[in-house]
């Protein structure tokens, strides 16, 4: 049996579900959807290889969803590509490097490298702390309307429970 708790954040009038036991918790904070403690914002979209994208204009702010650093652990390296470097959707743009593993990272999108985050050389756990914050690579789209394909927030989660079983 699930038993869940409610608490009132009255600073931010926002509020948050906890559960305990087996089985995935859902709830809404702050214009985020949520797994069981992840969270995935909203105005983003999701790639099945687990990247999402922070449409701006002609540019795709592109990182890795919370529940892909959680299944790395711990990062220690990411591969980042050249500025400049034309990606189709769905071709390999780096890595990123784990105590379990290395992962390939997938453009969502096709365009060129406008900017990496140079940041992540020094620091990548950063990810790890702050993945919807945590921006990788910053691509000049040809199509802005690749990224209306991709999954929203609450498509994203019904494909991880999927795809985890829970």
């Amino acid at each position: 049996m699930t038993h869940l708790w409610r608490v009132r954040l009255e600073a931010r009038s926002s509020e948050i579900k906890f559960s305990a036991g087996f089985g995935l918790s859902k709830t809404r904070w702050r214009g985020r959807s949520t797994i069981v403690g992840m969270s995935y914002p909203e105005k983003y979209r999701y790639a099945k290889s687990h990247e999402w994208v922070d449409l701006q204009g002609d540019t795709a702010v592109v990182g890795i969803t919370d529940y892909a650093q959680s299944s790395l652990g711990d990062i220690v390296f990411v591969e980042l590509p050249k500025v400049g470097q034309d990606i189709e959707v769905g071709s390999t743009f780096g890595s990123v490097e784990s105590v379990k593993a290395v992962s390939d990272l997938y453009s969502p999108v096709t365009g060129q490298v406008s900017a990496i985050n140079e940041a992540l050389n020094d620091a990548p756990d950063t990810i790890n702390t702050a993945a919807n914050d945590t921006w990788i690579i910053k691509v000049a789209v040809k199509s802005a309307d690749e990224v209306g394909g991709m999954m929203t927030a609450a498509e994203y989660e019904a494909f991880v429970k999927e795809e985890t079983g829970h």
